[in-house]
């Protein structure tokens, strides 16, 4: 390849940005849960590979090497299932308050977090968030893998309704 055919900086650089204003909210990635729980409504903005979900070939997203990043909108009231990954997950609030919960040996430990605390998930360790506040909250995830298996419910009615998706997705789908 010659010095003209080589990309230019700027082009180089550009394949590596996702901006705010092309990322989609999409609050049907976890609607499967809401048949559960309406309460578990919430949206899900990719950047960096499919996240803890399993859209994986979301081309919006730039390509994840060592892990995923998305941003959850948690309207107030909402939040998610108890659930846990094979790898760790970090949860850093951008705006409002998350409350975490952590199950473990029958217990359950949980913290509220603010503007810019974060909680590292272990592998393993059921956990799971809602707002407890009057307002929308925003929180980073970054999962430590490039395309994480999903995640595992503690419910097995979550799974059940997954498993339900799935099944209607691929008779949707057009033979390849």
């Amino acid at each position: 390849m010659s010095q003209a055919d080589a990309p230019q900086p700027a082009e180089a650089i550009d394949r590596f940005v996702a901006r705010y204003e092309t990322r989609q909210m999409d609050w049907d990635v976890f609607s499967f849960q809401e048949q559960a729980d309406p309460s578990y409504r919430r949206a899900q903005m990719r950047y960096v590979g499919g996240g803890g979900t399993e859209k994986h070939n979301d081309p919006n997203t730039l390509p994840p090497g060592h892990f995923t990043l998305s941003i959850m909108v948690l309207p107030p009231g909402h939040g998610g299932p108890a659930h846990f990954h094979e790898t760790e997950e970090v949860f850093f609030v951008l705006e409002g308050e998350v409350t975490c919960v952590w199950e473990q040996n029958g217990r359950t430990y949980e913290r509220t977090l603010k503007q810019y605390d974060a909680i590292l998930n272990p592998p393993g360790v059921p956990h799971f968030f809602r707002n407890d506040g009057d307002r929308e909250a925003r929180f980073n995830i970054m999962v430590g893998a490039p395309r994480p298996q999903p995640p595992v419910y503690t419910d097995p009615k979550i799974d059940a309704l997954r498993a339900d998706r799935r099944a209607q997705e691929t008779s949707a789908a057009p033979p390849s």
